[in-house]
């Protein structure tokens, strides 16, 4: 039985929704995989970007070129060659993550994380770990495009339709995986669905091969050039430098966007999955747009679309005044008219230059992605180390404001236009860089930048604070010096101590107030080169003889150390929910950790308190890794120090504690304190014991691991509170209680 010729565009529209979908998932998770694997820095989200596009790039190049000839010398159709690199897809699927853990333990090698030859030798495993799967995303859109119009199944604008497909699919993927799938069935079984999903389409596609054609043999033959519609002129080479600036600057400015708006937005993965559905959400808009457009026969002329590309562009640089960051909707909003425009573009200049043509899809789609893999690279290794979020959002709109002044005179038709054009363009981008990431809101302020981070310090006296990417780290408190004093008097030994997490160096400093041998392992440079901000002594400190400060990810430390410790304190870096911090409290990581314990070793694990569940799985991980666990409320009543090891944790009085503390690591420890008694101190600090039965969860599969990142995906449990909070500001729900009125 054959398909109407809409039931076969329906389902078309289908496989490549689908394929959307599972491709974008795939993304989401693999970078948070690499995140565990290679280190959570902008770099890595460069990389995999950047790779997840030279797959794009090359899958639609080669594609177009072999699509011919594969179905000439086989005689298949060629959407079976579409349902194998479906099959391909949902394959690498499942593999990646086990190429990471390869890729990883072959890092362990090559020193610390600062070094040449890590950031180049972890960009080549990532390369080699997702670009054959992402080879295989790329040739979807040119081997269907043959498959199309051998069966003539819609016109010379299939390329569009297949676009538009592909973008919803992508928006409900990306969705699907940031806020439902992976909180609810975790990293390995989302990754399962995603490719069984990709073997549904394979399937679906094979069998297709084997259904007659729409369009009966003795019907007219027509070209699948569409000579009933005018289409707009443009240069060949003026379509394909617009298609790579396009690529370049969207996929630059959405490393930058995640940097930049990570403070705003939750976490770095929340961040970058909210972005990037805004992004599809809009680039399916201006498909639609285009579509539309294009079936009423009147489209917008190129010269204008990239007038408006040129204001758009701008947007985020003047709605992101860190005085707005309240108004998360600001964020978000001044990203989608520069996605939406390219969402009508982008289709428009494909479908203008290829007709409808597998081949000429193919080399189009791959400038446009050539840019694409050239973006992430150029903002992550070049713009936010050497100039920042806001110099590298203007550097990324002046080839847009560019061609707006260029081409003013014909667009507006006056010099006078001209003039009023430049002088706009002028005032909106010097307003900008004054507003956007303005150096004046931090007083004191010092700011650092590197290839991980932007590290700002600023304050005076005890208001002194460090910020990370515009995210509040720490600040002048007694409480990190008790992460350092609290398990050192606990220990039965203590030769030795590791630092993971230096922030301000407190409990580094703290730790070498007891005269023993102290590492500390900090992720991004610029921290450690902030120490002197906050202490008068920093240049004697880094000197002490005892003392070194690491720069690598924590857990990979762990892994490539031999060296054992008397006593590892942790301090991961907020918030909670952020993966840098859920790497540091899964049950895989303290079963590295166990193993660079001595015997009688005590771990200090802080948590800073927030949503009483994920206090729950904090304990529950600690509980279930180690068989003795004690908790203390902290000495400002916020937050909790566990306390773990393998051996029995002793009882201290606070006048043994204070006996056991040398001279100096007392003076340490007053040094902040509002107390004047050091004994009264300490009294205060041991009495705010709490059993650990109390804070344990009652649901048993409440735990973070790696697989299951508790505290860092939350929405769903979330959402009826935030449902509530919405309702009481509607005024639909009393404050008191939750009664609809």
């Amino acid at each position: 039985m054959k398909m109407t010729p809409t039931g076969h565009q329906n389902v078309l529209f289908v496989l490549f929704f689908l394929s959307g979908f599972c491709s974008l998932l795939y993304q989401i998770v693999w970078l948070r995989l690499a995140f565990a694997a290679f280190g959570i820095i902008t770099p890595v989200i460069s990389v995999v970007i950047s790779v997840f596009m030279a797959g794009l790039f090359i899958g639609s190049w080669l594609g177009g070129r072999w699509i011919k000839t594969l179905t000439q010398k086989t005689g298949l159709s060629p959407i079976v060659f579409y349902g194998l690199a479906e099959l391909a897809i949902g394959i690498g699927g499942l593999v990646v993550n086990r190429l990471f853990a390869v890729g990883e333990n072959i890092l362990l090698t090559q020193g610390e994380m600062d070094s040449v030859a890590y950031m180049l030798l972890s960009g080549v495993l990532i390369f080699f770990s997702i670009l054959p799967w992402c080879i295989c995303m790329g040739a979807t859109f040119p081997f269907m495009m043959e498959y199309v119009k051998s069966r003539r199944v819609i016109d010379a604008s299939g390329f569009s339709f297949l676009y538009l497909a592909n973008v919803i699919g992508a928006m409900c993927g990306t969705i699907g995986a940031a806020l439902f799938f992976i909180e609810l069935l975790g990293f390995s079984s989302t990754l399962t669905l995603a490719a069984v999903a990709n073997f549904a389409i394979a399937a679906v596609s094979l069998a297709l091969a084997s259904r007659p054609a729409v369009v009966p043999e003795a019907a007219p033959a027509t070209t699948s050039v569409d000579t009933s519609f005018a289409w707009p002129t443009v240069q060949t080479g003026a379509a394909f430098f617009i298609l790579f600036l396009t690529g370049f600057a969207s996929m630059a400015m959405e490393v930058v966007w995640i940097r930049a708006f990570t403070p705003v937005i939750f976490t770095k993965i929340y961040a970058f999955a909210l972005l990037l559905t805004v992004y599809l959400f809009a680039t399916w808009l201006g498909s639609y747009w285009y579509r539309r457009n294009r079936a009423a026969g009147k489209l917008h002329a190129v010269e204008k679309i990239m007038t408006w590309l040129a204001l758009a562009a701008l947007l985020p640089l003047l709605m992101n005044d860190p005085r707005l960051h309240p108004i998360k909707a600001t964020t978000l909003f001044s990203i989608f008219p520069f996605c939406l425009l390219l969402g009508y573009l982008t289709p428009m200049l494909i479908d203008v230059y290829s007709k409808g043509f597998a081949d000429k899809v193919g080399k189009a789609y791959a400038v446009n992605i050539l840019g694409c893999i050239v973006g992430p690279l150029i903002a992550g290794y070049l713009l936010l180390p050497l100039i920042g979020t806001k110099w590298a959002l203007l550097v990324l709109a002046v080839p847009f404001v560019l061609w707006l002044l260029f081409n003013a005179g014909k667009l507006i038709g006056s010099q006078k236009g001209v003039a009023v054009a430049s002088a706009a363009l002028v005032l909106v981008c010097a307003f900008g860089v004054k507003t956007f990431e303005d150096e004046s809101i931090y007083k004191n302020a010092v700011i650092r930048r590197d290839y991980t981070a932007t590290v700002i310090s600023d304050g005076e006296g005890m208001k002194k604070r460090l910020l990370v990417n515009g995210v509040f780290i720490t600040y002048a408190t007694p409480v990190t010096k008790f992460m350092a004093h609290l398990p050192m008097a606990f220990a039965e030994k203590r030769d030795s101590a590791l630092v993971i997490c230096f922030g301000m160096g407190t409990t580094y400093r703290s730790l070498l107030s007891w005269g023993i041998n102290t590492t500390a392992v900090e992720l991004v440079p610029s921290v450690r080169d902030a120490f002197g901000f906050y202490f008068g002594d920093a240049a004697r400190v880094m000197q002490n003889k005892n003392g070194r400060v690491v720069i690598d990810d924590g857990r990979r430390y762990l892994k490539r150390t031999n060296e054992k410790f008397d006593v590892i304190t942790i301090d991961p870096p907020p918030p909670l929910e952020a993966a840098g911090s859920s790497l540091l409290y899964t049950k895989e990581f303290y079963a590295s950790l166990k193993k660079r314990l001595h015997k009688n070793g005590i771990l200090q694990q802080w948590s800073p308190g927030g949503e009483a569940k994920i206090d729950n799985a904090i304990a529950a991980s600690l509980n279930a890794s180690f068989p003795y666990v004690r908790v203390f409320n902290s000495c400002e009543n916020w937050g909790h120090h566990f306390l773990a090891s393998m051996s029995p944790i002793r009882d201290l009085t606070p006048q043994e504690m204070y006996a056991l503390m040398p001279e100096a690591a007392r003076r340490d420890l007053m040094e902040w304190s509002p107390a004047k008694d050091t004994l009264a101190f300490l009294t205060t600090m041991l009495t705010n014991e709490i059993p650990i039965a109390e804070i344990l969860p009652a649901d048993k599969k409440i735990m973070i691991t790696d697989d299951r990142p508790y505290n860092e995906y939350f929405m769903v449990r979330r959402f009826p509170a935030y449902f509530r909070k919405l309702l009481r500001m509607s005024g639909l729900v009393a404050q008191s209680d939750n009664t609809l009125r």
